[in-house]
């Protein structure tokens, strides 16, 4: 996410690097690089500049402390303007009403359709809510068709009326269908063009007059760049949207639709796509984006992540398990499942601070653990149960089911009884002490 954009800035702050203070020489060389960044990652001329101007008015203005270098503080500087321009904090969907009616607005190919089922599954499994998704794409079957394979998915109501081909009288009859049946949000996802017409705009704008939405959400591609900007403006001048969602934030991202459509509609991004799996949706936080494009990770949602899939009884179970040295295969692939959930492999390790340049360029697929869950997939009950009972024969029989080799599965298994082992260990304070006490007492063994 943003990886060139990052790269850019680090360079950029490398100038004021071993600099005792900060003067207008040397701010004025490092924003000179900042403004280039911005502009190579298709930010608005006017905004860069803009942009620059007030950090440099800023740093220039502060006193540098004994304690910060003048690098630092630039960064600091850098990256509170940077979360101010893209909004400064976080805000909230407004689905309050009987129901709550989502409009949902954007260009084909803007990922719209896939996102409002992501929303719906969002507002299903976080909210606790029963929304109903509604097809008004009456020039696409397929667009009517993708809708339908989201909401089983996700096991949600899809509402459409093949028969009708006004959008206006379907959005109607799906909000009473949705008062009949209970739903208490209503996610409307309406017709996109391949590019902004009079036609679009006057359908979408009749849709909203007649249903009143209490939020309606414009949808971009993140990858669009300025163009998003500029779509965004025609579709807010028409529509006076409520909020913004950025999809395909995992892909090739310059940044510049992130950075700078605050700035131009004067409306907040309220959500993002980061994949495409149905749970791959986040809340936009400004200050949480600045710290990423600065390099600096985003340990908070890191943590709220962790905190979506933890469950306090499972907790409780394992820890009492893995005390009694009793964890097995079972529940080495329970927690597997659980990181899964947590989303993209390579986006979740850079968020760690300082990780994102060192997983960078490692390819590491959503299917790292394909190879592990097959594994354990191909052992029988007992086998995962007690994995001591694993001898030779067993274990070519795991291989061979599993499409693997006899080493991977040894492997595996090496390294499962040195996490048991290890986790046991640390559950009990007793062995915890005993191990600090060996550690001491190494220390005047050789190499130590």
């Amino acid at each position: 996410m943003f990886e060139n954009l990052t790269d850019k800035f680090d360079r950029a702050f490398k100038v004021l690097k071993g600099q005792g203070q900060i003067t207008e020489v040397n701010v004025a060389e490092t924003l000179k690089e900042v403004r280039r960044a911005l502009l190579d990652a298709d930010v608005n001329f006017k905004i860069a500049k803009e942009f620059t101007n007030e950090v440099k008015e800023k740093a220039l203005g502060s006193e540098v402390l004994t304690a910060v270098k003048p690098g630092q503080l630039l960064v600091k500087i850098t990256q509170e303007s940077l979360a101010e321009l893209m909004g400064g904090e976080n805000e909230e969907i407004n689905i309050k009403g009987n129901p709550g009616i989502i409009l949902m607005s954007g260009l084909q190919g803007s990922g719209k359709t896939t996102f409002s089922g992501k929303l719906a599954n969002y507002l299903k499994t976080k909210k606790g809510k029963n929304p109903l998704l509604v097809a008004c794409d009456v020039y696409r079957p397929a667009a009517i068709d993708q809708l339908h394979v989201v909401g089983e998915q996700i096991g949600v109501d899809v509402f459409s009326n093949r028969e009708e081909k006004n959008p206006v009288a379907i959005a109607q009859q799906a909000i009473q269908h949705a008062r009949s049946n209970g739903n208490n949000v209503v996610i409307i996802d309406t017709a996109g063009r391949l590019a902004v017409d009079e036609q679009m705009m006057t359908e979408i704008a009749a849709v909203k007059k007649a249903i009143d939405p209490t939020e309606t959400l414009f949808v971009v591609d993140a990858m669009t760049g300025q163009d998003a900007v500029n779509t965004a403006k025609a579709f807010n001048d028409r529509l006076d949207f409520d909020g913004v969602v950025l999809t395909k934030l995992d892909g090739d991202t310059r940044g510049g639709a992130a950075i700078s459509i605050k700035s131009v509609v004067n409306k907040p991004i309220k959500f993002i796509g980061t994949g495409e799996k149905m749970e791959a949706i986040d809340l936009f936080y400004p200050k949480r984006m600045a710290d990423r494009i600065l390099g600096m990770g985003d340990v908070v949602s890191l943590v709220e992540k962790a905190q979506e899939q933890y469950d306090e009884e499972k907790a409780r179970k394992l820890h009492k398990k893995i005390a009694k040295n009793e964890f097995n295969f079972n529940d080495f692939l329970d927690q597997i499942q659980q990181i899964k959930k947590m989303g993209n492999m390579k986006d979740l390790m850079s968020m760690i601070p300082g990780m994102g340049k060192a997983v960078r360029n490692l390819d590491i697929d959503d299917d790292a653990f394909k190879g592990i869950e097959a594994i354990i997939h191909s052992m029988t009950p007992a086998e995962r149960d007690n994995h001591k009972i694993l001898n030779g024969s067993r274990r070519k029989r795991i291989a061979a089911g599993s499409g693997t080799s006899i080493q991977d599965v040894n492997k595996l298994i090496k390294q499962f009884e040195e996490t048991r082992k290890m986790m046991h260990l640390m559950s009990n304070k007793k062995n915890m002490a005993n191990l600090m006490r060996q550690m001491g007492n190494m220390k005047g063994m050789p190499g130590m």
